[in-house]
C-alpha cells in the first residue's frame, strides 16, 4: 500500500462535507471582486478622474497601507487595487479552515484513527485536504478570470491565479501548523496569526513606498499578490515565486506528517490545572476562549486606530466625486463626508464582529461533537450553565471588541470620542442578532450549526457590496445592521436597537430551550 492510497475517496468525502461551506466562501469572494468594476465605473467614469485617483493614492501612505499601491488607471487595474488584498485574505482564511478541518480536526475528534484503520495511506488525508483547498481556490480563480475577462484576458488570469496562489500558500501553511500543534483551535489561531503578520508587513511596506518596492512588501504573500500587477503589465514570474513557496511548504508538511503518530504533534499541548480557577463551567469556557478574545481585541483596536487615522484624508480622496459621496452616505447616513466615513467604517467593523460571535458560539458545537462536553455535563453542571459560560464570552466579547474599536478610532482620529464610541457600541445590537441565530441553529441540531457561517457571510456581503451596487432597500433590510441608526452624524433611534436586542434575546432563549430538549451528539 502506498502512502497516497485512498486519496480519491477521501477527496470526494471532503467535498461532500464542504458542499455548503466552500460555495458560500467562493461566492462571497467572487461577487466582491466581480462587482467592483461597475462600482468603479460609476465612481470614476473618465480617464482624468482615474488618473487623479492614482495621484491621490500615491500621495496618501495611509490608504496605501490599508488597500495597497495602484499600478494602473484602467478599471481592471483599479479593481485589483481596491479588492485584491482583501480577496486574497478571504481566500487564505477559506483555505486554512478547509485544511485544518480535514486534518487536525479529524485527529482531535478521533475520526482519523478510524479512517486510518482502513485501506488508507499515511499521507492520504493530508493530500485530500490540500486537494480540497486546491479545488476551492481553482473555482475562485476560474470565476474571477471568467468574470473579468472582458477587462483584459491576461489581467483577469493574473488576478485569478494570484488569488488562488495566496489561498494555496496559506493552505500549505495550515498543513504545517496542523503537524506542529495538538489542537485544531490552536492550529487555526496560529495560521490566522501568520496571515495577520503578512497583512501588517504588506501594510508597512506599501506605506513606505508608492511602487511596492519595499523589502517588507516582498516578505508578505499578500504583497506578492499586488506585485503580480494584474492589468498593469503583468509580472508572471511573481506567480512562480508563489508556486515555489507552495511546493516548499507542501514538502515540509509531508515530511512532518511522516514522522509522527496519528493524534500526536511536535508541540504537545501543556496540561492545564484541574482545580482552582477551573472549578466552574464559566472559568473553563474563559480558559478555552481567552486567546481568541485577546486576538480579536488587539485586531479591532488596531483597526480602529488605522481607520481613525484615515478619517481626515477621506474628504480629499473623495473630493467632488458625487458618486463616492453617495456610497458613503448609503453606508453611513446623510451627514457630512467625515461623519459618513466614520459611520460606514464602524458599520464594517460591526459586520466583521459578527464573524467573531459566530465562532465563539460555535465553540459549544466543537466541545459537543469532540466529546469533551459529555464529561463536563456528567458532573453537577447543567446544560444551561455550561452553555452560559460560552455565551457570556461570545456576546460580552463582541461588545468588548467593538468598545476597543471605538477607543482605537478615538486614538487615530483624535476627536469626537463620545460619538464614535457610541457609533461602535450601537453595532452590538446587530452582532447579537447574528449570535442569536447561531445559538438557535446550534440548539436545534448540531448539524445545522455550520449554517451560521452562511448567515454571517450573507450579512457581510449585503453590508459590503450592497451599498456600492445600490441594492434595493428590501435587500439591505435583510441584514440586522441595515436597521441600525447611522452614527456619528445621524440621530440616535432607540426603537430599532431595542427591537434587535429583544430579537437576539428571543433567539438565544429559543436555542437554549432546544438544547435542553435534544440529545447530545454521540
Amino acid at each position: 500500500m502506498t502512502s497516497l492510497t485512498g486519496t480519491g475517496l477521501l477527496l470526494r468525502f471532503h467535498l461532500r462535507r464542504d458542499r455548503l461551506m466552500i460555495p458560500v466562501w467562493v461566492a462571497v469572494n467572487a461577487l466582491m471582486v466581480l462587482s467592483m468594476p461597475n462600482t468603479l465605473q460609476s465612481l470614476y467614469g473618465t480617464a482624468a478622474e482615474r488618473a487623479d485617483l492614482l495621484d491621490q493614492v500615491a500621495a496618501n501612505s495611509s490608504f496605501r497601507a490599508l488597500i495597497g499601491p495602484a499600478f494602473g488607471d484602467s478599471l481592471g487595474a483599479l479593481t485589483a487595487w481596491r479588492v485584491g488584498v482583501y480577496a486574497g485574505a478571504l481566500a487564505a482564511v477559506m483555505s486554512l479552515l478547509i485544511v485544518v478541518r480535514h486534518t487536525r480536526d479529524e485527529e482531535e475528534s478521533g475520526r482519523q484513527e478510524l479512517v486510518s484503520s482502513g485501506v488508507v495511506g499515511r499521507r492520504a488525508s493530508l493530500t485530500a485536504a490540500l486537494l480540497t483547498a486546491a479545488t476551492a481556490n481553482a473555482v475562485l480563480a476560474l470565476l474571477v478570470t471568467a468574470g473579468l475577462a472582458g477587462r483584459g484576458t491576461a489581467g483577469a488570469l493574473a488576478l485569478g491565479l494570484g488569488l488562488g496562489a495566496v489561498g494555496m500558500l496559506f493552505a500549505t501553511t495550515a498543513a504545517i501548523v496542523a503537524q506542529l500543534t495538538e489542537s485544531a483551535r490552536l492550529a487555526r489561531g496560529l495560521t490566522a496569526a501568520v496571515l495577520g503578520a503578512a497583512f501588517v508587513l504588506r501594510a508597512a511596506g506599501d506605506a513606505a513606498t508608492a511602487d511596492g518596492s519595499s523589502p517588507l512588501t516582498w516578505l508578505s504573500p499578500l504583497g506578492w499578490l499586488s506585485q503580480v500587477r494584474p492589468f498593469a503589465h503583468e509580472r508572471w514570474w511573481v506567480l512562480a515565486l508563489s508556486a515555489a513557496a507552495v511546493a516548499v511548504q507542501g514538502a515540509l508538511a509531508y515530511g512532518l506528517a511522516g514522522r509522527r503518530d496519528v493524534g500526536m504533534s511536535f508541540l504537545p499541548t501543556r496540561p492545564g490545572p484541574a482545580s482552582g480557577r477551573l472549578r466552574t463551567a464559566g472559568a473553563l469556557a474563559w480558559r478555552l476562549q481567552r486567546g481568541a478574545v485577546l486576538g480579536w481585541s488587539i485586531g479591532f483596536f488596531l483597526a480602529g486606530v488605522v481607520y481613525g487615522g484615515l478619517t481626515d484624508g477621506v474628504a480629499d480622496l473623495v473630493g467632488d466625486n458625487e458618486r463616492a459621496r453617495e456610497i458613503f452616505e448609503r453606508m453611513g447616513g446623510q451627514s457630512g463626508i467625515t461623519e459618513a466615513f466614520l459611520a460606514s467604517m464602524t458599520g464594517m467593523l460591526g459586520l466583521v464582529a459578527a464573524l467573531y460571535v459566530v465562532a465563539a458560539v460555535l465553540r459549544l458545537h466543537g466541545e459537543e461533537t469532540s466529546g469533551r462536553a459529555e464529561p463536563v455535563l456528567a458532573n453537577a453542571v447543567g446544560r444551561l450553565r455550561w452553555a452560559a459560560g460560552h455565551l457570556v464570552i461570545a456576546f460580552g466579547g463582541s461588545a468588548l471588541i467593538m468598545l476597543l474599536a471605538g477607543l482605537g478610532f478615538a486614538v487615530g482620529y483624535g476627536k469626537e470620542v463620545g460619538p464614535v464610541l457610541g457609533a461602535c457600541l450601537v453595532q452590538v445590537a446587530g452582532v447579537w442578532v447574528i449570535g442569536g441565530v447561531t445559538v438557535l441553529l446550534y440548539g436545534l441540531a448540531p448539524r445545522l450549526a455550520p449554517l451560521a457561517w452562511g448567515v454571517a457571510g450573507a450579512v457581510l456581503l449585503i453590508g459590503w457590496v450592497g451599498p456600492a451596487l445600490d441594492a434595493p432597500r428590501a435587500v439591505l433590510d435583510l441584514s440586522p445592521f441595515g436597521h441600525l441608526p447611522k452614527l456619528p452624524g445621524g440621530a440616535m433611534e432607540w426603537g430599532p436597537v431595542l427591537v434587535l436586542l429583544a430579537l437576539a434575546a428571543a433567539l438565544v432563549a429559543g436555542g437554549l430551550t432546544a438544547l435542553r430538549r435534544r440529545d447530545l451528539t454521540t
